[in-house]
């Protein structure tokens, strides 16, 4: 296990680390929430480096942001607090639209710093385009936000290439959030080569695929939570013919003598130095895990084989429901 401090990389004008911490695990969806090894692992993800921490404000109806809040008090100067806006989520369930007009720009924007207890937000990312609204007055309003302190950087969040384009062309955008992993790769022909092209840095979430990756889910039996019936990549029917590819995965990692998730973190870190993957975890132990993929050197050949043992066309079902899907590439 490495103790070296992760390399930085750019995110607009903010430096962050290579790799960052998603946190929408340590308040639900993923089980009973941890607060004490959650904060334990917030403050060691600091330490390593990790310091972009992702969140939003529907996460945990809020209580997501709060948690972070408790976190950084003390360790503020360390920490890129990245939170987004835009979901309507009034109970349960991934949420029931988007809303991106300019007041409730700012009206989430206040209550998010209310609830992390700063006095700004380092990354401040729509969560989805709001297609009854206009992407320059969303934008607009998060460059107002910047123009008052309140954020640092603007983000987009599966936004689609011409929400992109006219969102920069207002204010320059400085990354965008989408899933980015071997089972997730659709970003690859167009969008990726567009956020070079505008030089938006890509903040990757799910990259272990909400924890496919890993090698450690073997059934359904082992998924008691919204991945069953929010995801059909885990369903009943796909879910075998994905536990087929992950085990290739599983085998290629043994052979190379890391883990199943390192090498599909360090196939993404791989990527290029835009990248910045945001795996999520409240336990200390997967997170010391995943920062050291970010260290692996895979050769040319290794990088090959681990896309020939997981070909992104041999992954069966679609990465969210149909509903939440007609929300991206907006």
């Amino acid at each position: 296990m490495t103790l070296t401090r992760l390399p930085a990389r750019r995110v607009g004008k903010l430096t962050a680390g290579a790799q960052g911490l998603g946190c929408l695990g340590m308040s639900e969806l993923y089980g009973p929430a941890e607060e004490r090894e959650s904060i334990a692992t917030i403050h060691r993800a600091l330490e390593l480096g990790a310091t972009l921490l992702d969140t939003a404000d529907v996460y945990g109806h809020g209580e997501n942001e709060s948690l972070i809040g408790r976190a950084v008090a003390g360790r503020r100067d360390h920490a890129v607090v990245a939170t987004k806006f835009g979901v309507l989520r009034p109970g349960p369930g991934v949420g029931t639209g988007v809303r991106g007009d300019a007041a409730y720009v700012r009206e989430c924007c206040d209550a998010s710093l209310r609830r992390l207890g700063v006095d700004h937000i380092d990354l401040f990312t729509l969560t989805r385009v709001d297609s009854a609204v206009p992407i320059e007055e969303t934008a607009g309003a998060l460059s107002d936000l910047v123009t008052a302190g309140k954020i640092r950087e603007i983000g987009l969040s599966e936004a689609g290439p011409d929400s992109i384009r006219r969102a920069h062309a207002v204010h320059p955008v400085a990354a965008l959030q989408t899933e980015w992993s071997l089972w997730s790769r659709d970003i690859e022909d167009e969008i990726v080569p567009l956020c070079r092209e505008l030089g938006i840095t890509i903040v990757a979430y799910a990259p272990l695929g909400r924890g496919f990756l890993s090698g450690r889910i073997t059934g359904t039996g082992e998924l008691d939570d919204f991945r069953r019936t929010a995801l059909p990549r885990f369903a009943p029917g796909n879910l075998e013919k994905n536990l087929a590819l992950a085990e290739r995965l599983l085998l290629l990692a043994g052979e190379i003598g890391v883990s199943a998730a390192q090498l599909a973190l360090a196939w993404l870190q791989h990527r290029g130095p835009d990248v910045v993957p945001i795996p999520g975890t409240r336990y200390r132990t997967h997170l010391e895990e995943n920062v050291d993929a970010a260290f692996l050197q895979l050769s040319p050949a290794e990088l090959s084989a681990v896309e020939a043992t997981f070909p992104a066309e041999d992954v069966a079902g679609a990465r969210w429901n149909d509903y939440s899907m007609s929300f991206i590439g907006r």
